[in-house]
């Protein structure tokens, strides 16, 4: 066998291929669904991935109202946030982020999920999320995915 033909493909932000994917999110679990949004985003899907590159897809999560949580979670489970001043530490429940926006509940998510660096911040700017089941991305001819076929 001749080792010399098979060349490691490494991508780079002019050669990745991204497509656009909506997400339903209506009756998943809220952590099981975005560890596999969160694998979309980075690229880990695809055969061509490369760890220091936003080689990932760009998702649309749709009906984010709809998402599950199970047990007393909605209520129990506390996120933390701290602005750097004293006494500046304020918590909020899953319930309390639904209530504002879905979008601040799977982006707290999700972004615990990637990278703690500026790939990451950079990835989680391709995560769209919209409350119903319509989204102004039509132009972009997103292709809609089961997500439980995913791994």
């Amino acid at each position: 066998m001749n080792t010399l033909s098979y060349k490691t493909i490494s991508v780079n932000k002019e050669t990745a291929q991204k497509e656009w994917v909506v997400v339903d999110a209506s009756g998943q679990s809220l952590g099981r669904i975005s560890s596999k949004v969160a694998k979309l985003l980075r690229g880990k899907y695809k055969p061509s991935f490369t760890p220091h590159v936003d080689c990932g897809d760009n998702v649309i999560i749709v009906n984010a109202d709809k998402v599950e949580l199970t047990g007393n979670k909605w209520t129990d489970r506390i996120y933390l946030r701290y602005s750097g001043y004293p006494g500046g530490q304020k918590e909020s429940t899953p319930a309390d982020l639904m209530k504002k926006s879905p979008d601040k509940l799977f982006r707290k998510v999700i972004k615990g999920m990637l990278p703690k660096n500026k790939l990451g911040a950079a990835i989680l700017n391709n995560l769209y999320v919209y409350a119903g089941s319509e989204h102004p991305h039509q132009a972009q001819k997103p292709k809609q995915i089961d997500i439980n076929t995913l791994k």
